[in-house]
């Protein structure tokens, strides 16, 4: 294809930020001499610092194209992505969980399950997990490739590895540190750089108002809606949204995931680690901006042969993650493509070194240590950190060109995490919140819950069964069949880990200690002024988070 134009000054902008990236995990370097530095920054961040790398980390590429792409696909209900599939359950995570977390001194989530059950299931954990992080490091690196690919016409062999080697590097050098500290820099970068192509939008549609006139009703409501599975763009009613997505997909994501949990451990103390979700909560819920705005005037231009707008194609497939490159390219004029282009790269970064420092962990310390190498010395464990963030990256490439041939990285994205995070979640809450739960009942209730979420995925894509199987309706998007799977991979593990636990031998309660409910003390905040307390803030999360619900109905 055409390259789109970039002068001298773009060129320049780009090659500032790749320097700034780059020097920093060089400067970085000197301060990561141990293994903690190297895989949780010390423990010394933050409340805002630890807050901004916990967004960061998943405003990558699977927020900024997969979320505007699936946008143009399925309307504004992909803005519960940000609402009710994120808010609640990175509260819940910050006031409920993390006492659990930050208390047990644990480098890594599946650390925990060790410590809760046994080292089987954090093996099993450590494994799926090292394996989901993979495919969506492959989702990462096509997205920057896309970008590449877009904006300068490098083919996509050269993209994938100009992408792979510059996260290579600099994560090599300093890990989870310079990781965080290039979150935090990508953050604004992110937002300075993508704001005015919504801005620009809206200007040339006629203002907000006219955007939602001239979207279809199925695209353009929230919950309005979703009474009809077959009268949104989505095509799913609410209960998938609340259980699917609202429940099992989000809470398993956002206290599950080691990626963004990674973040929380770097905090200096408890009420700062319970305080990095809800302070990054607020950021999340103006995240659609960003995205669901570029995707619904994306949408309202292809309607229009006059606008000169069309999506990408590949093979005859219309690439819904093109739309955001193609609106930087439409809207920015010479001399500003460069900083759009540099914050979808940025984007891209965060994502990917997140990925990759949650990587390098789980393998050494869960799988490695765990059980290849018991007798590793912490310097050992520091070189088979940086060597795991090469082979990572290697394996991300091959991941990368299967991330290629689906239409849109989410759909991808939610399978995913339906394979994992959603069983994970309900081992989760059973073991936190319910002392009877035994190591069996987990290990097996996790079994279950992985193996029945992947072969439902399988019967689907190779039409063993129908999707409307799994969302009990006479129709289903691809989304709507990863909600639903979601929550019956949940309610499988949930079902399962129970009944056998009521016939196996649990742990006692000492051994079970700062670990359950009930044995584990409540935080001490102390003399803390309650305009600092983490249940402050979440509470104003809260209501905020009702209004957008009641405004966009």
């Amino acid at each position: 294809m055409p390259t789109i134009g970039l002068t001298v000054f773009d060129w320049l902008v780009i090659a500032l930020y790749f320097g700034f990236v780059l020097g920093i995990g060089f400067y970085l370097k000197r301060y990561t001499q141990s293994e903690e530095d190297f895989f949780l920054a010390g423990r010394k961040q933050s409340a805002w610092v630890a807050g901004l790398a916990f967004l960061s980390a998943n405003l990558g590429a699977l927020e900024l194209l997969g979320m505007t792409g699936n946008t143009f696909k399925y309307g504004m209900f992909v803005a519960h992505f940000y609402w009710i599939g994120a808010i609640p359950a990175m509260l819940f995570l910050g006031l409920y969980m993390m006492p659990f977390y930050y208390s047990s001194r644990i480098k890594s989530v599946p650390g925990y399950l060790k410590l809760r059950f046994d080292e089987k299931t954090r093996v099993l954990n450590g494994i799926a997990f090292a394996v989901m992080t993979l495919l969506v490091s492959g989702i990462n690196l096509y997205a920057m490739a896309l970008v590449l690919h877009t904006f300068l016409g490098w083919n996509w062999d050269a993209s994938m590895w100009a992408s792979a080697v510059t996260v290579a590097l600099y994560v090599t050098l300093s890990g989870l540190l310079s990781a965080i500290f290039t979150e935090i820099m990508q953050f604004f970068l992110i937002w300075g750089g993508l704001f005015l192509v919504s801005l620009f939008g809206i200007i040339e549609i006629g203002g907000v108002d006219e955007v939602f006139r001239r979207v279809p009703r199925a695209m353009g409501a929230l919950w309005s809606t979703s009474g009809d599975p077959a009268a949104n763009g989505m095509l799913i009613s609410w209960a998938g949204i609340v259980l699917g997505l609202g429940f099992v997909l989000s809470f398993g994501y956002w206290t599950t995931d080691f990626l963004v949990v990674q973040r929380a451990f770097s905090a200096k103390d408890l009420r700062t680690a319970r305080m990095t979700p809800v302070l990054a909560s607020f950021f999340k819920m103006a995240v659609p901006f960003l995205v669901i705005t570029p995707g619904l005037i994306a949408w309202i231009l292809t309607q229009d042969p006059g606008s000169g707008f069309a999506l990408l194609k590949d093979g005859g497939q219309v690439n819904y993650d093109s739309a955001l490159p193609l609106l930087i390219a439409r809207y920015y004029p010479t001399g500003l493509m460069g900083l759009g282009v540099t914050a979808l790269l940025a984007g891209f970064m965060a994502g990917q070194a997140g990925n990759i420092s949650a990587f390098n962990t789980v393998w050494t310390y869960d799988i490695y240590h765990s059980v290849l190498n018991r007798k590793a010395s912490p310097q050992h464990l520091l070189w088979m950190g940086r060597a795991a963030t090469i082979a990572g990256i290697l394996v991300s490439v091959v991941t990368a060109y299967w991330a290629k041939s689906f239409p849109s990285i989410m759909d991808y994205m939610q399978a995913i995490f339906s394979w994992v995070n959603a069983p994970l979640f309900a081992t989760m809450l059973l073991g936190m919140f319910v002392r009877r739960i035994t190591p069996a009942g987990a290990f097996w209730g996790l079994v279950a819950g992985m193996g029945s979420s992947v072969t439902l995925f399988l019967a689907v894509k190779f039409g063993w069964i129908p999707a409307t199987a799994l969302t009990l309706s006479g129709v289903a998007s691809d989304m709507a069949a990863n909600f639903w799977r979601a929550w019956w991979a949940w309610l499988i593990c949930f079902v399962v880990t129970i009944v056998l636990s009521l016939f196996t031998k649990r742990k006692p309660d000492e051994e079970l200690q700062g670990l359950v409910m009930g044995l584990t003390p409540k935080p001490d905040e102390g003399s803390v002024p309650w305009t600092r307390r983490p249940a402050f803030w979440a509470v104003l999360s809260l209501v905020i988070l009702v209004l957008l619900d009641l405004y966009f109905w």
